[in-house]
């Protein structure tokens, strides 16, 4: 009996282990990572590179001679041009018409080479494309990242407010028993429980949420089963909030994937323009090839005719452009309208991240104060309440007053936590402009 219980406890305390796994802990690092690994906008982003690669390729070996073979069999009937003797002749026969044929653009207003010069810069766009792809991947990790913390500290500043509330229920109750509180008392803390309880419904269903948020940026299944790991509180100590927007901006041009984007599109309509007037050139080509024929009226033999019939023949053409409907014209003047077209958005690009980064600077020194200030005043209010609740309890507060100061304490801590991670939030905000690592 006792080798029983002893193998039972043994199977038990197994299961126990394999449901009580630990979770597996991510860092802000390691969900940036993932995210960059797994996550298919990217994916999409570097098949386009792979597009405009090819196409790259294309375009150079566009400079090589074009080399094509043609071959044909034909059994003719009734009246026909004997193909051997270029004669009528009224029978049916059998021939064979075969040759080589090839031509190279010698000129053609460096359309081609512009072309190439042009696809380069497409290429360079895509690949840009991709980092800027990355990048706003990496925002939005980071908000998410945050937004898991701030409901992870928000879920148990309601946990703890509810297991006061639930203390203080009791304690209402034995006061009630003895005559020391009334029923209306009774009532206000059954609605603060009721209250609390809905908050931890509110911040639980919150965190799932974002949880799952953060997941399917990461591209890993929703029921993915995580936790992330929280600052320490040097994360918040240490914030500086002492930034030049003007450096932080200079610096930003050079690094910022939205800036290059937009210098490399502008890049490639500037390259547009060569390529449209190349039309307004003339083009200049050679051409060359090998042919031979074959006809059983004839009474040599297939090998002996295709040898007899065998020539060559080389050639260049010469096409100069008159008059196309304007066609080439008009296409130089639209590549220049869009060059200033990409100029307009280069500019608009550059206008727009020198406004952010002196609103994100702003903010984060707001951020540094209202989090200071915020901490002041849960300091302050759950002082007040703790002063409060003793009172309460000896019957010198009624409960309207004790309600009071348990909202104005609990909407307190809510804001310093919100405020907390806001300002980190925006502290790591700076930091994406600057490009520097994500980490706390």
């Amino acid at each position: 009996m006792k080798k029983l219980i002893i193998a039972l406890s043994i199977v038990l305390s197994a299961g126990f282990v394999t449901k009580s796994y630990a979770q597996e802990v991510i860092t802000i690092q390691q969900a940036i990572e993932k995210t960059l690994n797994n996550n298919l906008q990217i994916r999409q982003s570097q098949l386009n590179e792979s597009l405009s690669d090819e196409t790259l390729k294309q375009s150079k070996a566009s400079l090589f001679p074009s080399v094509n073979g043609n071959g044909s069999y034909n059994v003719n009937f009734g009246r026909s041009l004997d193909p051997s003797t270029q004669s009528f002749i009224n029978q049916q026969f059998t021939s064979f018409n075969g040759g080589i044929s090839s031509s190279v653009d010698l000129f053609q207003g460096f359309s081609k080479i512009n072309q190439i010069k042009q696809n380069k810069i497409l290429l360079a766009v895509d690949k840009s494309n991709t980092e800027k792809v990355k990048n706003d991947l990496i925002l939005q990790v980071i908000t998410s990242y945050m937004q898991i913390l701030y409901n992870k500290d928000f879920l148990v500043a309601a946990k703890q407010q509810l297991a006061v509330s639930n203390d203080q229920l009791k304690q209402q109750e034995e006061l009630l028993n003895v005559g020391n509180k009334t029923l209306a008392d009774i009532a206000e803390s059954k609605s603060l429980v009721a209250t609390a309880e809905l908050d931890v419904t509110t911040a639980d269903n919150a965190l799932t949420i974002s949880y799952i948020t953060l997941a399917q940026l990461m591209d890993i299944p929703s029921s993915t089963v995580y936790t992330v790991k929280a600052p320490d509180v040097t994360a918040f100590n240490g914030t500086s909030t002492v930034y030049n927007p003007e450096e932080v901006y200079n610096d930003a041009l050079g690094i910022f994937p939205d800036i290059k984007l937009a210098a490399l599109r502008t890049e490639a309509s500037r390259k547009g323009i060569d390529i449209a007037k190349g039309s307004l050139f003339p083009s200049i080509a050679l051409g060359g090839g090998l042919n031979t024929q074959y006809s059983n009226v004839r009474p040599d033999g297939f090998y002996n005719q295709i040898g007899q019939n065998f020539g060559q023949y080389v050639g260049a053409s010469l096409q100069i452009p008159i008059f196309n409907g304007f066609t080439t014209r008009t296409n130089v003047r639209k590549a220049r309208i869009y060059l200033t077209q990409s100029q307009t958005e280069e500019q608009l690009a550059k206008n727009n991240l020198n406004k952010v980064i002196y609103q994100a600077v702003a903010d984060l020194k707001a951020a540094k104060s209202t989090y200071e200030s915020a901490t002041k005043t849960f300091t302050s209010r759950s002082e007040s309440f703790s002063v409060i609740e003793q009172r309460y309890n000896v019957g010198l507060v009624n409960s309207l007053d004790y309600s009071t100061s348990l909202t104005n304490k609990n909407r307190a801590e809510i804001d310093m936590i919100r405020s907390k991670y806001d300002l980190l939030f925006k502290s790591k905000v700076i930091d994406y402009y600057l490009g520097k690592q994500i980490a706390f």
